[in-house]
């Protein structure tokens, strides 16, 4: 099993014995020989875009870099919509998402400066809502979420929201005090639109980053913190939260690697995301990084944190990037 702690291990051994820049790049005194990167790959990878994404992106470049390590890549977090800007100006070779480019408002803007692209799903996510650990909620339904987070909400105190969906106790007595991503995030995108059921459509009076880890340190230091983000970062930050489940009609469910694969996580399970433009994958560093996502799926995934895909999803995910490469 490697874990991302492991890799991050391995990396700063490397640094210390060595003194490289990247994990796996071992030249010696007299430059190196082709023996030192037995791929032969060299050049650079930009990536940016959904947060949710990005542990994914990161331990992908890392296992990458141990093999390649003449490739450089770059990985951002400037969130779906802000990734798809700039992929669509040509400014990223692969953009992360945690949902599918907007039909609408992205394509025309990648269709206006000819980036031609292949989605490619890479993994699996379910989106948490978190508590701080002295907020006791078990299980709040769907209909109580649309009611804390829909524009105009007059939930001020959690005990507003009635009894909890588990235990059937009163919801705690607390001032309401939110935490989510900001509006240009995948995410918030898709939990507006599946719990509060439009687009656009929520509450924005509470602490928004486009920063994952910035929403766990606020939920975790606030004792009257609720918040939502994707399933990693709650598994990466277990000890500081308490995990919500939701109930959308059919009984609590709790996310987790299986219930999120299943499907059983309804409606906050989702799949995820790179765009790499046609243009990028040509390239044999992009084509090499794509093809390393494809095959090494699931260990990418465990290394992050996070729900891997399923037997049809991978062989999807390997006819889209032999085509995207092939083509």
């Amino acid at each position: 099993m490697i874990s991302k702690k492991w890799i991050v291990a391995v990396c700063t051994a490397g640094v210390l014995a060595f003194g490289v820049a990247a994990c796996g790049d071992d030249d010696d005194d007299d430059g190196g020989s082709s023996g030192d990167n037995p791929s032969g790959l060299s050049g650079s990878i930009s990536i940016d875009g959904s947060s949710t994404v990005q542990p994914f992106a990161e331990a992908a470049a890392e296992l990458f870099n141990e093999e390649n390590p003449d490739v450089e890549i770059t990985v951002g977090a400037a969130g779906t919509s802000g990734g798809f800007e700039k992929f669509c100006a040509g400014e990223t070779d692969i953009s992360d998402a945690s949902r599918p480019i907007d039909e609408k408002e992205e394509v025309p803007i990648c269709e206006e400066n000819n980036v031609q692209y292949t989605e490619v799903q890479v993994a699996n996510d379910g989106i948490s809502v978190v508590t701080n650990p002295g907020l006791e909620i078990t299980c709040l339904s769907t209909d109580q979420l649309a009611q804390l987070w829909e524009k105009d909400s007059q939930v001020s105190n959690y005990s507003d929201l009635g009894d909890d969906a588990d235990s059937g106790e009163a919801v705690p007595d607390a001032e309401v005090s939110l935490y989510g991503p900001g509006t240009d995030s995948g995410t918030f995108e898709f939990f507006t639109e599946e719990v509060v059921g439009e687009e656009g459509n929520s509450r924005d009076d509470y602490q928004a980053s486009e920063d994952d880890n910035v929403l766990v340190q606020g939920v975790a230091g606030d004792s009257s913190g609720l918040g939502y983000f994707g399933f990693s970062y709650y598994e990466q930050n277990a000890d500081q939260l308490n995990l919500v489940s939701v109930d959308s009609g059919d009984g609590c469910v709790a996310p987790s690697p299986e219930t999120i694969q299943d499907g059983s996580y309804t409606p906050l399970s989702r799949p995820l995301f790179m765009y790499p433009s046609n243009e990028a994958v040509q390239r044999e560093e992009v084509a090499g990084f794509m093809q390393f996502v494809a095959d090494n799926y699931s260990e990418i995934a465990e290394a992050a944190l996070i729900v891997p895909m399923d037997d049809t999803q991978a062989a999807d995910a390997q006819s889209a990037v032999e085509g995207a490469t092939t083509g």
